[in-house]
């Protein structure tokens, strides 16, 4: 399976640790989870019924076997990251090492008065410990998230390398704006890079840059990128206050960082999106590949779950959103919303783009505009 030297190593023991927590995950969610779907669907009062989702919600945690498996599912997360975190820990000197050794391109500037918006400052988003802000003065919090961002996802989204969501947007690009050759490039909430890369890739004489509230992460990230051959010049700021003048970049991009912010900041980043580009840019949103008002019953329990047990407050207010009206707000023309097929070898012609999910992992929402 492909990998990075930045990658946290594991012992046989750390490695049996996190595949278990893998196969609990999925123990969980294929053998347990059925069956509190089903009494869902018993105790539905019917789509005529006022607050119909909270009145089941309500019903099912009534019983102690649904709240034993919703608790499980949040000890599950919680024993995620303490082992990876202890793993990642046992290597901090040789990580260090490895990011003080990388080939010295790219860059890095940190805001040293920088304050995370209060959306993230509430809570440990997916209950990582610290969230995305945690910064030690090191890159430890970058190596956790890394790897325990691949345990999470069960591998689905390109293994090691979680990239599948930056190969997707490429996809999404060559279908949709065949024409685009982007020079100046930006990902807002760019995390430690999986996304980043694979756009820096396809289009290698871009000038590439990151913006995330983690100083941490974009330490993490540069080393990463550098061992990865690719140059991209990170920055730490907030995608509603991004600390770049009008017009000063071809390709402005998210990877599922709109369910992690608020309804209010959706809003923001759109018109911040806008004034980025120069005329003719793309903006391009990556996003879980869910409509609330597609989902089913329990589907939409799901995301009441996700909010309760896995600090996922704005989960319903982005997949509720109306990004072709917002996008129009902000002054977009020539909107794309759907679906795109996921894939970890975007081809030019090869299309993928519909207004049908595949579902989870298959395929991922997109919105995108041009200014």
């Amino acid at each position: 399976m492909m990998s990075h030297p930045m990658l946290p190593a594991t012992t046989h023991d750390e490695a049996a640790a996190q595949l278990f927590v893998r196969d609990f995950k999925m123990f969980l969610t294929e053998s347990v989870e059925p069956g509190h779907r089903a009494r869902a669907e018993r105790l539905d009062p019917g789509a005529s019924s006022n607050a119909r989702v909270e009145t089941v919600y309500d019903r099912l945690h009534a019983d102690e076997g649904f709240r034993a498996w919703a608790s499980l599912r949040r000890t599950s997360q919680e024993m995620l990251w303490a082992g990876v975190s202890e793993s990642v820990a046992r290597q901090a000197d040789s990580l260090e090492a490895l990011a003080a050794a990388a080939p010295e391109h790219g860059s890095l500037t940190l805001d040293p008065n920088f304050v995370q918006p209060a959306y993230l400052d509430s809570g440990d988003v997916h209950l990582m410990p610290g969230g995305y802000a945690h910064d030690d003065g090191a890159l430890l919090q970058g190596a956790v998230m890394d790897r325990g961002g691949a345990v999470y996802m069960l591998g689905r989204n390109g293994g090691l390398m979680n990239d599948v969501r930056g190969h997707t947007i490429v996809a999404h690009i060559f279908a949709q704006y065949p024409d685009l050759d982007p020079r100046e490039i930006l990902e807002l909430g760019c995390g430690v890079g999986t996304s980043l890369i694979p756009v820096a890739s396809a289009f290698p004489d871009a000038q590439v840059h990151g913006i995330d509230v983690g100083a941490a992460m974009l330490r993490y990230a540069l080393a990463r990128a550098r061992h990865l051959g690719a140059t991209v010049h990170l920055h730490q700021g907030d995608a509603e206050n991004p600390p770049f003048p009008d017009a000063s970049f071809d390709l402005v991009f998210s990877s599922v960082l709109l369910h992690e912010t608020s309804p209010a900041a959706i809003a923001n980043i759109m018109a911040q999106c806008y004034r980025l580009l120069k005329p003719g840019g793309v903006v391009v949103h990556l996003e879980v590949p869910n409509r609330y008002d597609e989902l089913d019953l329990w589907g939409k329990i799901r995301g009441e779950i996700e909010a309760d047990y896995n600090n996922e407050p704005n989960w319903k207010a982005a997949i509720s959103a109306d990004y072709r009206a917002l996008l129009a707000q902000a002054g977009f023309s020539d909107i794309a919303v759907g679906y795109q097929a996921a894939t970890s070898t975007p081809l030019r012609g090869a299309g993928g783009f519909s207004d049908t999910s595949m579902g989870t992992f298959r395929s991922w929402f997109v919105a995108s505009a041009r200014k």
